[in-house]
């Protein structure tokens, strides 16, 4: 249960018949026909595994952080604790344990299992910088192929440059915490995926006491030398190579500083690794910046991307391709075009409904929440238009003592590396002005760093009578967040008539958030900022 992880275990006591120690490289094959008596822990609870003879030779201890336990037979097992983790791995010890029967021999592997995991939960202390030699909770839900690439990509320079180049996503940051020096004059600070440094740099200058950069990608060492040609500041940096997960620090922090957005806010699932930062390091009252994140969504209406996205399969059927008949595969090649994300950035008058946001506040939020992420849509059609998707972009707030500052990747303004991103569907659908657009966004969370997309679009009945009917068309589609089509273009050039306004710019920047309003669970299905600005009808000329 959850009130027990953080209690003591008692000690366990198993008997066994004998014990026979491996041979290694520099010692011989021992072995004990007496009996032995294996106990886990201690009077302390430690996470232990010790093996007492009744004869008078020295007791054989295993630390289950480091040890593994394989069943040879119904009756005997052998376990295994690795070598030095600062080394490559060597299996410094084997015993091989034999049991009364085969019973004790499943109970014990039982304990075994249950005290080893109990006992990472509750974690041990390890000294500033080190990384615990267990299999991280990173790793536990992250396949290693992904996490490789992941790492090597964010451990380049050039990707570096390309985001501190986003001078919307730098200069927000930047304009956030020094306008809150307050928040960091004199405090601890951590910094979740320090990447360059750059917003270490941007703490110090604040006049953080000391602040933290983990960084798990080779990007700690490049850190490390730009912090390094910064003498002013460097003394109040420490540089700690590895994951958030992981490593353990010598004090609590009184600010948490990250960048751990991803394409629809979600990508790459480091609002997780933010989180567990929070649980972790974060003392109590202590700041997040950013503070909150809202996914905002919206219909569009995109004619041109629509036939664009389609017209992909079209190769597919070519009927004397070299003398080869592709048509076979044409219906899979136009679902899986649909099944891509579409990322660029586009103008906001092909929305036809005002928007509608889902909050995640990262204050509170639990980790297992961002696994499935599951919200409601529902829309009032603005403009009689063929609806060819779902539009989504991000924002994010720097709740500071001072100023309330928010970064935003809205359609319409300033662009930034993240763009916005569109779900487009293979059937659109049709509404009226004034009819209402219901549906669900849902995604689920996978062990490649991403989320699959499940996304349905309904259309009520409209008009007279339409309280009694039901659902008149729906639309539904599957994509997969990790592999998007980066379209990257900019805004299609549109004709705007005479008597039309230009769309203003999305601003939720200038907008602020009190306390009481993420109480309200309105705010789930408010509008967004632009929600009273007037919307286009130019969709209907496309």
């Amino acid at each position: 249960m959850e009130g027990s992880l953080g209690q003591k275990h008692k000690p366990q006591e198993f008997t066994l018949v004998s014990i026979s120690e491996l041979a290694s490289s520099s010692s011989s094959s021992s072995s004990s026909s007496a009996p032995v008596v294996a106990r886990f822990g201690g009077d302390s609870g430690a996470a232990e595994l010790r093996l007492r003879q009744e004869t008078d030779s020295d007791d054989i201890s295993f630390d289950l952080r480091t040890t593994q336990i394989f069943r040879l037979s119904p009756v005997q097992s052998v376990c295994i604790s690795e070598g030095d983790a600062g080394k490559e791995k060597s299996h410094s010890r084997g015993v091989t344990l034999l049991f009364r029967n085969e019973e004790e021999c499943s109970a014990f592997h039982s304990a075994f299992d249950k005290r080893k995991k109990d006992d990472i939960v509750q974690g041990s202390h390890l000294p500033n910088g080190a990384i615990s030699s267990l299999k991280s909770r990173f790793d536990d839900k992250i396949e290693s192929s992904s996490s490789k690439m992941y790492f090597h990509y964010y451990g380049q320079l050039l990707h570096q440059q390309n985001m501190l180049q986003d001078y919307v996503r730098t200069g927000t940051y930047y304009a956030a915490v020094m306008e809150n020096r307050a928040d960091f004059t004199g405090r601890v600070v951590v910094d979740v995926g320090a990447g360059s440094g750059i917003l270490s740099l941007f703490a110090a200058q604040a006049g953080a006491k000391h602040v933290y950069a983990v960084e798990a990608s080779e990007m700690a060492e490049y850190a490390r030398i730009l912090i390094s040609g910064n003498p002013a500041l460097s003394e109040r940096i420490t540089v700690i190579k590895g994951k958030v997960e992981d490593v353990e620090l010598p004090e609590k922090a009184d600010i948490l500083i990250s960048e751990p957005m991803g394409t629809l806010l979600v990508n790459e699932r480091m609002l997780e690794s933010y989180v567990i930062a929070r649980d972790r390091f974060l003392n109590p009252n202590g700041k997040m910046f950013p503070t909150i994140g809202r996914i905002h969504m919206a219909p569009f209406s995109d004619e041109y991307l629509f036939v664009e996205v389609a017209n992909k399969a079209l190769f597919w059927q070519q009927q004397n391709y070299y003398g080869v008949d592709l048509t076979a595969l044409h219906g899979s090649a136009f679902q899986g075009y649909f099944s891509q994300p579409v990322v660029d950035a586009f103008d906001p008058r092909l929305l036809v409904a005002a928007s509608m946001s889902h909050v995640l506040d990262f204050t509170n939020i639990k980790e297992e929440e961002l696994y499935d992420i599951d919200i409601p849509l529902k829309f009032v059609a603005t403009v009689g238009a063929r609806i060819h998707g779902l539009a989504c972009w991000f924002d994010v707030l720097f709740n500071g003592s001072t100023v309330q500052r928010w970064l935003t990747t809205a359609p319409g303004a300033p662009t930034t590396h993240w763009y916005q991103l569109r779900c487009v569907l293979s059937q659109p659908i049709y509404v009226m002005a004034g009819q209402e657009i219901t549906g669900r966004l849902h995604m689920v969370s996978h062990s490649a760093q991403s989320y699959t997309i499940y996304l349905t679009l309904s259309a009520k009945m409209w008009g007279p009578g339409a309280e009694q009917g039901g659902i008149l068309q729906s639309s539904s589609c599957k994509l997969d967040l990790k592999e998007p089509y980066y379209r990257m273009s900019q805004p299609q050039a549109y004709p705007v008539a005479q008597d039309q306004q230009q769309h203003p710019l999305m601003q939720p920047q200038d907008l602020s958030i009190q306390p009481q309003d993420l109480e309200d669970a309105d705010l789930m299905l408010q509008a967004s900022p632009n929600s009273g600005a007037p919307l286009n009808s130019l969709i209907d000329n496309i």
